[in-house]
């Protein structure tokens, strides 16, 4: 083998490699990756190991929402757990802006509507469950299996159940939905009300996902803004905000 060819050898090693450990290629628009133009060893083990990972992960079955379920979490895909900053909490959910978004709402949640993770309160916030689990993929709760959703205390407010919040908790609720630009949708406001889901609306590709995030992380490196801040939500520019994505 030429030292070209060696170097590009490696090169592709690597980048099969990074693949297989960011959980690139477990995205929905990700596609196979191409045979490799040399003959190399290594190179074609690394792609058979992130093949073999698509495999193992992927269930080629979309949410409601279109994002493609996941058959597990933390384990090299794009679903993982992650902390809710300042409320010892964590959740497993879709990584990248996913995440940034159903974050923020469960943490002004936390905050503003009712404390989540009270001492003996078994089971505060559930992001991930497995596709095993969904019934029927055309329910909003599906998105749960490919990391978009969130239920707040499951346990508490069940499917097809309203009543569950004040008028002034769900007032919150709204302004905390109007943070995401109507790219999150609260459960309790569907025909068939589910008052503890919080799911992302956007489909993949979507470019109003990245906006509403970089909006937050933005927020969040500002002293004053974002999760934490507790606003007025009865002032009538913000309630005219929020009646916008009912």
């Amino acid at each position: 083998m030429t030292r070209r060819h060696a170097l590009t050898a490696a090169a592709g090693v690597t980048t099969a490699a990074s693949l297989a450990s960011t959980g690139l290629l477990a995205s929905p628009a990700a596609a196979a990756p191409s045979p490799p133009p040399v003959g190399n060893d290594e190179l074609k083990e690394a792609l058979r190991r992130v093949k073999a990972r698509q495999r193992r992960l992927l269930t080629g079955r979309p949410s409601a929402n279109r994002w493609e379920m996941q058959k597990a979490v933390d384990d090299g895909g794009d679903i993982v757990t992650r902390d809710v900053p300042g409320t010892g909490l964590k959740v497993a959910v879709r990584m990248g802006d996913t995440e940034t978004v159903l974050v923020h709402v469960i943490r002004r949640f936390h905050y503003e509507v009712d404390t989540l993770g009270l001492p003996g309160e078994p089971n505060p916030v559930k992001g991930w469950s497995a596709p095993s689990a969904v019934r029927d993929s055309r329910l909003p709760e599906s998105n749960q299996a490919s990391g978009t959703a969130v239920v707040i205390r499951p346990d508490f407010y069940p499917p097809g159940v309203g009543g569950g919040f004040t008028a002034g908790q769900e007032l919150t609720i709204r302004d905390i939905v109007a943070d995401t630009e109507g790219v999150v949708r609260w459960g309790g406001e569907d025909r068939r009300p589910y008052e503890g889901l919080f799911y992302l609306t956007a489909r993949p590709g979507d470019a109003r996902l990245r906006r509403v995030a970089a909006k937050i992380r933005a927020w969040d490196q500002t002293p004053g803004a974002g999760a934490g801040a507790v606003p007025d939500v009865t002032e009538p520019s913000r309630r005219r905000r929020a009646a916008r994505f009912r």
